[in-house]
């Protein structure tokens, strides 16, 4: 294989793809990354890139609302894959940029290889959900994270010589950075995110989240909330961002990829609805509440690092109280991160190198013509 396209839309595709993008390059394929724009702000970007050492070979600029933007990702993606040709696309995970190189790498009859394929959350009204199925229908190779994610893919029918069970390259960055779980003892203070569309611009869902930030402040510990874009000007456009003006509230810019790390190893509980989030998390053993009402990451879910609480005050609170204590932290202590070993990278590179796997995984068109119906 010669040629790899790699499209990055969001924040979480940067970071969890610069180690595959590295570990290819070094196995001697050609890698073309192209930033399509997903994340516009450059406080999601620009220093994610410069900080793991993935500069794109193109950068694409999204303009208006969201269905103009989609629309301009499925024209561009149709025009580099139809210039470029590829051997290979190689996508990550479940946003919009997902789908779109999906069906204009099929329409060139390009292969795809999904990683993070497999994952479900079984949320029908999930857009994210749905890119995961698209992706499903249309890869060719499909790289899971887990034993789990690999089960759900053969349920639906996904043959079992197209699916290998590879890790997720989070681990590997976490490796990477030699940054290790903080004893739990030495942990302090509450660690919020929120800025998934169904919580933040919603102003009642909205409501629910400052009202469990400021009762977490006072019954857990300080709160220190990096504001994603959206959710600030959501906090602003509601009336809500006075409701936050408190000594034990901290609200601070999004912050670079070593220094959320940093915070989040050292936060004695985080609050989130982030899904990567849960990921990193398990690695530093931080438990961790989810403020939604499923998700696609249940390996956590069942080794007890992360707890679904959705916006329910109280429950959070109650869940809150019981997942810091010195037995529940302990307890945390004995637990293997359930999403890798930290060598995705290289498992990724050495599958896209095998000569078998390529012939395997190259569209054709297949041959009925005097055979029964497969049914």
């Amino acid at each position: 294989m010669s040629g790899v396209l790699i499209p990055m839309g969001t924040r979480p595709e940067i970071i969890k793809l610069s180690p595959v993008i590295h570990a290819l390059r070094d196995g001697g394929l050609a890698v073309r990354t192209v930033a399509t724009g997903q994340h516009y702000d450059a406080n999601l970007t620009d220093s994610f890139f410069a900080e793991l050492g993935v500069t794109p070979d193109a950068r694409w600029t999204l303009e208006g609302s969201e269905p103009a933007r989609l629309g301009q990702l499925v024209a561009a993606a149709e025009d580099e894959i139809a210039t470029g040709r590829p051997d290979l696309v190689l996508i990550l995970g479940d946003t919009n940029t997902v789908p779109v190189f999906c069906l204009a790498a099929r329409r060139h009859q390009v292969p795809v290889a999904h990683l993070e394929a497999g994952m479900r959350s079984f949320n029908e009204t999930s857009i994210e959900e749905v890119n995961r199925r698209i992706a499903a229908a249309c890869a060719s190779l499909h790289l899971a994270p887990t034993e789990l994610a690999a089960r759900f893919l053969g349920a639906e029918g996904v043959s079992p010589e197209r699916i290998h069970v590879v890790g997720n390259p989070v681990i590997d960055v976490l490796r990477a950075s030699g940054l290790t779980a903080v004893p739990s003892m030495e942990r302090s203070g509450v660690v919020v995110t929120a800025h998934r569309a169904t919580n933040v611009d919603d102003p009642v869902r909205l409501g629910a989240v400052v009202t469990i930030i400021c009762a977490l402040a006072e019954t857990i510990g300080p709160v220190t909330l990096p504001v994603h874009p959206r959710t600030r000007a959501r906090l602003a456009e509601f009336g809500l961002t006075g409701r936050l003006a408190s000594p034990r509230v901290r609200m601070i810019e999004p912050l670079g990829y070593s220094a959320m790390l940093s915070l989040v190893r050292q936060a004695r509980l985080v609050v989130t609805d982030s899904g990567g989030l849960q990921e990193e998390t398990a690695w530093f053993k931080v438990p961790t509440l989810v403020l939604r009402r499923s998700t696609p990451r249940w390996e956590g879910i069942s080794a007890g690092f992360a707890t679904l609480v959705g916006l329910d005050v109280d429950l959070v609170l109650d869940t809150a109280a019981a997942a810091v204590t010195p037995e529940a932290l302990a307890r945390l202590d004995t637990q293997a991160c359930p999403y890798g070993d930290g060598f995705t990278a290289a498992r990724v590179a050495r599958l896209l190198a095998d000569p078998g796997l390529q012939r395997l995984i190259r569209p054709a068109e297949p041959d009925f013509v005097g055979k029964p119906v497969p049914a």
